[in-house]
């Protein structure tokens, strides 16, 4: 037992510096002392402490402040090769308690992760912290094992099958499978807090996008992936992504209202074209390369800011979609 305490001596100290030390509140040995033997229940002189530091900061090339450089004490430096500041680790916190594509009681168990490779300090910071957010988190607790299994049959260049759920109304509002498709998986995306697998369906020759929070089940084969997609092909599909609606680009002319600017940008990203209109400065011209489908889609939801004028066939959709609206909403 004295031996195996003495091995952890090393240990002990290491962990006492990452979880008690920083800048701010620097050590002495006979603190560290202290702390190891309130916390380990192990006795170690001073003498030690200082060696075990000296071993740990020349020959396992650990960043630690001492008493020699600061005039102070000791205390671990952050590596900002492998450790996270302060904000990385809020910002992972915070991402993970707001995100809807995974369930809480995993979501809280990468909480608590994050916040053992803090300090106290950082971590006093985050004592009264709430998360408010709508009550939108799935029920799959399957998610982080479907990107797993996903990135594993890319790897091996394998086919997959799973089951596909969504939503239906029978006598209650209840999810069902709808179908147990073959796909051949190429890569996961993340668009609008949703992970969405990309795949060819068994049979088919396009993509299509698969929500993994609807994913569930998913199985290994052995078949190989046949259809060879390149990284350009594969990027094209997500880019031009709309709504997760895939499919061939097309040019599309709108005239939009300026408190959409800052959406489209989030929406199509960059790659588009905003035009002035002469004399009116509420509006302006927008020209983007998408899919007509998931465009649509969006300016449905903003149907009285998007006026679409290119193409032909799209803007026709949406002027009968605009008539349906009408007549449902003059009914007596």
């Amino acid at each position: 037992m004295e031996l195996y305490e003495k091995n952890g001596n090393i240990l002990y100290i290491l962990n006492i510096l990452k979880k008690y030390s920083d800048c701010d509140h620097m050590l002495s040995a006979t603190e560290i002392q202290k702390k190891v033997k309130e916390i380990y229940n192990v006795e170690i002189d001073p003498r030690t402490i200082r060696r075990n530091i000296n071993l740990l900061k020349y020959k396992l090339d650990y960043d630690i402040s001492t008493r020699d450089e600061n005039g102070k004490g000791y205390y671990m430096n952050r590596d900002p090769e492998t450790d996270f500041e302060p904000g990385e680790i809020r910002a992972i916190i915070d991402n993970f308690s707001y995100a809807s594509y995974i369930v809480p009681s995993i979501a809280k168990e990468i909480i608590r992760k994050c916040k053992k490779m803090q300090t106290i300090y950082e971590n006093e910071k985050l004592k009264d912290y709430q998360v408010y957010s709508v009550n939108n988190k799935t029920e799959n607790a399957e998610v982080l094992k479907n990107i797993e299994d996903i990135s594993d049959s890319i790897y091996h260049n394998k086919k997959i099958k799973f089951e596909y759920w969504k939503y239906a109304i029978t006598n209650k509002l209840e999810k069902k499978i709808v179908s147990t498709p073959i796909v051949s998986p190429y890569a996961i995306i993340y668009n609008k807090q949703e992970f969405y697998l990309i795949a060819i369906k068994e049979g088919q020759q396009k993509f299509y996008n698969y929500r993994l929070d609807r994913i569930r089940n998913i199985q290994i084969l052995k078949e190989k992936i046949k259809i060879k997609k390149s990284k350009s092909e594969i990027k094209e599909f997500a880019e031009s992504s709309t709504e997760m609606f895939g499919g061939k680009k097309v040019e599309i002319k709108a005239i939009c209202h300026i408190w959409l600017l800052d959406t489209i940008f989030e929406t199509f990203g960059k790659n588009v074209t905003i035009e002035k209109i002469q004399n009116d400065n509420e509006h302006f011209k927008l020209i983007v390369d998408t899919n007509d489908m998931g465009f649509k889609m969006w300016a449905m939801r903003n149907i009285d800011l998007v006026e679409v004028v290119t193409p032909t066939h799209l803007r026709e959709e949406m002027r009968e979609i605009a008539k349906k609206a009408y007549d449902r909403y003059n009914k007596l």
